[in-house]
Order: structure tokens, then sequence, then C-alpha cells
């Protein structure tokens, strides 16, 4: 049914434009030639940037919800927009999605266990309840429940932590091979945060799960991710190794987020030139000739003001969308 590729997940020259406002609006690129690869060997991914940026529209036409204007998603060498009957329950089953409010996943008026079981009978999974149950207490005891916390109770009748495990839970009974988590913790306290993103690392580790990892917040990026992206205005503007991104930042617009994460090394923010003022979405981004950041970066210069950038590979495996970075 399916034919292997080299990568799990790949995606090439992909635009979404939309429409801001009505009669004086204008068409955007919320996704602009965005270019993404996820090897085959099981890693955590990350995709960083402000609101606005395009994560959660990148996220949606991951899974398949989200049909680009042009370019192509590839999941195993398989065209996800291509995908019908069998092929796309099969698709269906091995990308899953965890999203940022748990309380929004459930209906608050059913019970979360019945959620479990007809995820297992429907995709399935099992062929019987007692073979659903037994599925269902294992993949509860892999996120740290217990089928007793969760049977015979509504959504409302559970913290935010455990009902996003149960989310978790849930994803985990189709094994996926890839999972979609779109700002999976930002709605918890630090120390259930802290627990997600270790479930994360331990599924990634012993199931060999794949995770691509929506999120604002750099320094939990930094503590369980293999690869960042970070996000402008639809742009990538720079991927590569978290831990060289994060040590050596090329790009202005990445120095400004990390200048946002608090850092206890003061002599690494020192390298990071100055410091650089994040703002809200701004229309004149979106359309500008040139580069999108230019508006409020420090280092721009007239090339700046005419092209947009070339990625441009840097040493170290970097890639970086930057005229800063060009060959003399």
């Amino acid at each position: 049914m399916t034919e292997e590729g080299n990568d799990l997940l790949n995606l090439s020259g992909v635009k979404k434009s939309f429409r801001y406002g009505l009669i004086f609006g204008f068409r955007f690129n919320a996704l602009d030639n965005v270019d993404l690869e996820m090897g085959s060997k099981p890693m955590i991914y990350t995709i960083a940037g402000e609101s606005g940026s395009g994560k959660t529209t990148l996220a949606k036409t991951v899974l398949g919800i989200l049909r680009p204007d042009s370019g192509r998603v590839l999941y195993r060498g398989r065209d996800v927009y291509s995908l019908r009957g069998k092929d796309l329950k099969w698709f269906r089953s091995e990308v899953q999605a965890i999203f940022q409010n748990p309380y929004s996943t459930f209906n608050p008026l059913r019970k979360v266990y019945s959620y479990l079981l007809d995820t297992a009978l429907n995709l399935e999974r099992a062929e019987t309840k007692e073979e659903a149950e037994e599925l269902i207490y294992k993949n509860l005891t892999a996120v740290g429940l217990h089928p007793e916390e969760v049977m015979d109770r509504y959504p409302s009748q559970l913290s935010g932590g455990q009902l996003q495990r149960v989310a978790i839970a849930r994803a985990l009974i189709s094994r996926p091979r890839l999972i979609v988590a779109d700002e999976p913790v930002s709605m918890l306290d630090a120390s259930l945060r802290a627990n997600i993103l270790e479930i994360f690392k331990s599924l990634k580790e012993k199931l060999g799960i794949s995770f691509l990892y929506i999120t604002h917040d750099l320094s939990t990026a930094y503590y369980i991710s293999d690869e960042i992206a970070i996000m402008f205005r639809g742009w990538v503007i720079e991927r590569g190794p978290v831990e060289k991104i994060y040590e050596e930042p090329l790009h202005p617009y990445t120095m400004a987020l990390l200048e946002s994460v608090a850092e206890p090394d003061l002599r690494k923010r020192a390298k990071w030139l100055k410091k650089i003022k994040l703002s809200g979405i701004e229309e004149k981004e979106f359309i500008a000739r040139g580069c999108r950041y230019r508006h409020r970066c420090p280092l721009a210069f007239d090339m700046c003001l005419q092209e947009p950038p070339e990625f441009l590979i840097k040493n170290r495996g970097v890639r970086v969308r930057c005229w800063l970075y060009r060959e003399k």
C-alpha cells in the first residue's frame, strides 16, 4: 500500500494564502515557499516563532486539513493530498495530532474513556472490546495514567495535565509514526509542562515516534528538540540542529526570539549584537518588498529593501535566509 521514502515527512515549495479584510483587504502568504524535511530516524522537530508566523497553518497543512495552494506535502514518499480510501485511512492512523487546549478536544458531555474505546475499535486496532480495553490500558500506562483515573469521568473532572495525557494516549492507540503537537503545553503550568515534554522524549526513544512540535517557547524547544525551524511571516528563516542555532543564532529575528528566553550565561547574549524588540502582527511585513523582517531589523541594508533573501547554507548544518550571509 505504501511507498517507503527516505524521509518521514517532506515539504517542498509549500504556499498557502489567505485574504485579510473584506472590501479594502489584501491577500497574504501565510506559508511562502516552505521547505522542510524529517528523516526516517525518530526525532523531535520544532517549528518556532511568534503569533502570526504561520506555525499552525503549517501544522494543519501537514495533517491534511488545509490544502496548500502550491507545493507538495509528502509523507513517507506519498503525496498527502492525493491519498484516497484505504491509503487515506493509513495516513490518518500513522499521523496523529495533539492540540493546545485539551478541553476543546473532548466533548464536555461525553466520558473521555468512550473516546479511547471508539478510537481502538474504529481504527481496527482491536477486534473486541476486551482487546480494546487492553490496548487502552497499555497506552494510558505509557503516559503515566491508570484506567481508574479516567474511567466514568467527564473532561471537567480531570485536570488539564491529566486530560492532555489522555489526548496523547488516544493518539498512541493508532500506533502513529508521527505526532503533530500544536502548542501542547502552553496552557499548562511549569511542572505539568515538564511532565508532558518528558513523555514526548520517552515516546521517541522507546517507541520510535517522531514529533513535529509547534511552539512559541524556545526554552521548551531547546529542552526536547533535535532540529528546529524558525518561522517569520510565512517564511522559514533559519533551520538546523537546535543546539547550534541556540548557541550561535545567525538570523537577527532568531536573536530577538532568544533574547526573550531567560539565559544565565551572559557571555552568550553579549554575542547577539543588540536587543531587538518583538511586536505584534504587522500587515506590512506580510507584503513587504524584499525581506519581511527589514522594518524592525537593526542590521538591514539596501539589498534587504529590494530582494527577498535566499536560503544560504552555513557551516554546522544550519541554513539561514538572510542577506547578511551572502557570498562576498
